[in-house]
This record gives structure tokens, sequence and C-alpha cells, in this order.
């Protein structure tokens, strides 16, 4: 898989996810994450049933940056009047249907193409398998998934329009479980290797490393728990208000976090690429002031004593790699 920039976009935002974003605030957003340097831009169908495609392809062209979308759903056109489905406002009128078959992979990834004005993609991932995510159908799309939709992701990665090949998921298990029976080049795990989880160091990376997978973080700051500033209402977690628990690590963490005078957010956004397998963090981005807060917190120095300060107080997997300490640019 070719070298991913540390830093990349998050395109879920600019398909209006949780909220409308103009035509014109999505451009800037995109336009101010290029002009800082960004070069890795992260979409999906589902991401506004494609106006997050359509707009990072319209905002992208003749660009050379690197670019991943997923396959696993087909749009199917309808008509509504639904201002918000499935978590996306005033989205395009699509709704989108759970395919992993070869033709539905197949039919997904050329819709694709065509709304980000591409003839390739660096990175294409199978989207949202898993048993959280599909409860009993879990098995069914799974089956789907290694007999059919795999199988036509290989061939385009053979054929050169796929530079590498992978999954887009929130879950951990599902990876493993994928690694079972496929070879694939990367992962994207949104919010299961962070400053608040790191679970997955007991197995789940080193296994990545010995098979040399490579691991894309996406939700860096779990739903909005590290990035939440206190006393603004309740924070969030896995899409959802946190609970006392998390509550009460995400406050233990801010509160080492300023002992040492270093913003939570930036600990959070570096704490990811210290993991030999990890590959770039991608938060999402929904105005040109976040690409600044997101450029600003990697350019952050962290001193070494704030990393030892966490594990001594248990907030620190005892084998989590820590940056150094000179800023992570």
């Amino acid at each position: 898989m070719a070298r991913l920039p540390r830093l990349g976009f998050g395109g879920a935002a600019v398909g209006n996810l949780y909220a409308p974003v103009p035509d014109t605030q999505a451009r800037a957003v995109i336009d101010a994450a290029l002009a800082a340097g960004v070069a890795y831009f992260d979409t999906a169908p589902h991401y506004g049933f494609g106006l997050s495609e359509t707009r990072l392809g319209q905002a992208l062209a003749g660009r050379d940056v690197a670019v991943s979308t997923k396959v696993g759903r087909r749009l199917e056109p309808i008509q509504t009047d639904e201002r918000e489905r499935h978590g996306f406002v005033d989205a395009a009128p699509f709704e989108p249907v759970f395919d992993y078959s070869y033709d539905g992979v197949m039919r997904s990834f050329e819709d694709s193409l065509r709304r980000l004005g591409r003839d390739r993609v660096d990175i294409l991932l199978a989207h949202d398998l898993g048993r959280d995510t599909h409860g009993e159908a879990h098995a069914d799309h799974m089956r789907d998934f290694l007999e059919g939709g795999y199988h036509a992701m290989r061939e385009l990665k053979d054929a050169g329009a796929v530079g590498a090949i992978g999954l887009g998921v929130n879950e951990q298990a599902v990876c493993d479980e994928a690694l079972d029976h496929v070879d694939l080049d990367v992962f994207l795990l949104a919010g299961r290797y962070t400053l608040l989880e790191q679970t997955a160091l007991d197995g789940f990376l080193p296994r990545c490393l010995k098979r040399n997978v490579r691991i894309i973080v996406g939700g860096p700051f779990n739903s909005g728990a590290l990035v939440e500033p206190p006393g603004g209402g309740p924070i969030h977690y896995n899409y959802a208000p946190a609970g006392a628990e998390i509550v009460a690590r995400v406050e233990s963490l801010r509160r080492v976090c300023a002992a040492h005078g270093v913003p939570l957010a930036a600990a959070a956004l570096q704490f990811p690429l210290a993991h030999p397998a990890v590959a770039s963090v991608i938060p999402g981005m929904a105005s040109p002031a976040q690409v600044a807060d997101a450029i600003a917190w990697m350019e952050t120095p962290i001193p070494a004593p704030l990393w030892e300060d966490l594990r001594v107080e248990g907030l620190l997997h005892p084998d989590a790699p820590v940056p150094s300490t000179r800023a992570a640019a």
C-alpha cells in the first residue's frame, strides 16, 4: 500500500452528517484542507447518499491526493420529504441498501468513480460489516462479502483500478474475522484505537503488524468525547451520549493533559500514530476552523511526562507506544 500522510480528512461531515453543511461551506473546508497540505481524503457512498463523494470529486478535480471510498451499499433512488435519514440531513434522494455481493460491489464502485470524477481510487474499503451493525444478518453479509464482494475488490486491485483493499468499520472483531479468511491491505477502524480505547493492542494490532496490514484510525476523538469542551453539555461516545464511566475517564484524561499544558484533542490526535501499524488518522472536518484546529493539534509538542502520567494512572495501556517529545508534524 502506498504511504499515506499522517493526517487525513474524514468526509462524513461534508455529507451532512448530523447537520446540514451548505455547498459553499463544504467547498471552503475542503479547500482549507488542501491549502494546509492535507493530501488524503476519505469518503463513502453512504455519506449523504452520494453527497460527500460528489462534493469531494468537484473540489479535488485535478489534485494529486490520495482518496479512499467504500463499497457494501447500493444507493437506490427514492422520493422523500424527510430531512434526516440515517443521521444525514438534507442528503441526496437515495436509500442505502446493504449489498456485499460481487455485482453490488462492482456497481457501487462504478457509481463512486462517476461521482468522484476519477478513474481509480487509492483505497477501496468494504463498509460497515460486523455483528454489532447487522445482528443476525451478519453471517449472511459476511458470506456475501467473502464469496462475492471480496473477489470483486481483488479484481479491481489486480486491474489497477484500486491501490489497496480492506474494511472500513467500527468493530474490531470483524477485522479479525476477515483476516481468518482473506488477505487485506488495510483497515479503516473507527474509534477502536484511541486515547480512550486501546484494547486493540491485545492481539489485534500485533496480528496486523505480522500480516503487514496497515491501520487508518477513524474517529480519533471517539464521536467527540476527546474534543468536546467541558461544561458544554453531554459528551458523546460511539455516536450517543456517553455513560458515567466514559465521562469519568475523559475527565481524567483532560486533567492530566491540562497539568502539562496540552489540549486533550492534541494528545488524542497524535497518540494513535505512534503505533507502527497505524498509517494515518482522519478526523472529521466540517469547517475551515476545524481544519486549522487539527493542524495545530498535530503540531503541538507533547512532553514525555504526560504519557508517563497517563500510564501511571491506568489511562494508557502498558504496551501502548507513545509519540516522541517532538511535535508530531
